[in-house]
């Protein structure tokens, strides 16, 4: 049987699913068309239930829950990887006066309107609406060249954004855990709902699976991850994978549950009337 999948070329996905496309483990049988595209192209596609399985962020997750159910291996949540609110003026952070009235008033870049990124920045700044949605690799160069006030950056950009003369004004998943008391969930690994149960319980094993050929090999970096990355360092490779790769990417447990559907309950506080908003199943039973 073969199958569609869909993930970014950043390390963090090409070290989760090395082994598994690239024919390291035994996959028992299964096959995939392998698809290596930027966050928010496949945010978009999931909105149509292009592909069988696919990495998406939480917030594309919510608007597509008629058509995926999310997986318990392959996300990334944890603690202190939260998107970064930046800056080119020093002057602009929580210490600044009417800083919160300031950043509402300003044009912020953002790596895409359906990602969690944008989702935890309305979280903080309810009242900003003046944001320009764009690749997230260019972000940085958008405030620097001043056609952003501010900018959301995720992945490697947050190892990157200091040498180019920017400035943190806030650390949004900082600030989801300080409000929360949970792990920021960023993003997942869904499968289509009309993919069959016992099916889809093989590819989350064989994602987790994956995953544990890569830890076992670590820190080594494959020439897959390398050939994607070819842009960054080793060292930045390693520090990507360190902060976005952890026990959560292996499953998400009752405590990455717990802040999907935290995240989720803000998601509907944010998108939907009071009166159409509703828990629904979300996660691959295991059962």
């Amino acid at each position: 049987m073969k199958m569609t999948i869909g993930f970014s070329p950043c390390p963090n996905d090409t070290f989760i699913f090395d082994a598994l496309v690239n024919n390291k483990i035994d996959t028992g049988g299964l096959a995939f068309d392998t698809i290596l595209e930027d966050v928010e192209t496949l945010n978009e596609w999931a909105l149509t239930g292009k592909l069988d399985i696919t990495k998406l962020s939480f917030a594309a997750f919510f608007e597509s829950l008629d058509k995926y159910v999310l997986l318990n291996s392959g996300s990334a949540l944890g603690k202190g990887v939260g998107p970064l609110l930046i800056t080119k003026s020093p002057k602009i952070n929580t210490s600044t006066a009417n800083f919160w009235e300031i950043v509402s008033d300003s044009s912020i870049a953002i790596p895409g309107s359906h990602t969690t990124a944008n989702l935890l920045l309305s979280f903080a700044f309810p009242d900003a609406i003046h944001k320009a949605p764009m690749i997230f690799s260019e972000i940085e160069e958008a405030v620097c060249k001043g056609e952003a006030d501010l900018g959301v950056i995720i992945h490697e950009n947050r190892f990157t954004y200091q040498q180019k003369g920017l400035h943190k004004a806030l650390d949004l998943g900082e600030y989801w855990e300080e409000k929360m008391r949970l792990p920021v969930p960023l993003g997942g690994i869904a499968v289509k709902k009309t993919v069959d149960k016992l099916t889809s319980l093989k590819v989350d094993k064989l994602i987790q699976k994956s995953l544990e050929y890569a830890f076992s090999n670590y820190p080594l970096v494959t020439e897959y991850v390398k050939q994607h990355s070819q842009t960054m360092s080793e060292e930045v490779m390693r520090q990507h994978i360190d902060l976005y790769v952890n026990d959560f990417s292996l499953k998400l447990g009752d405590e990455g549950k717990q802040a999907i559907n935290a995240l989720y309950k803000i998601f509907q506080e944010t998108n939907l009337p009071k009166e159409t908003m509703q828990q629904v199943p979300m996660f691959l039973e295991e059962n």
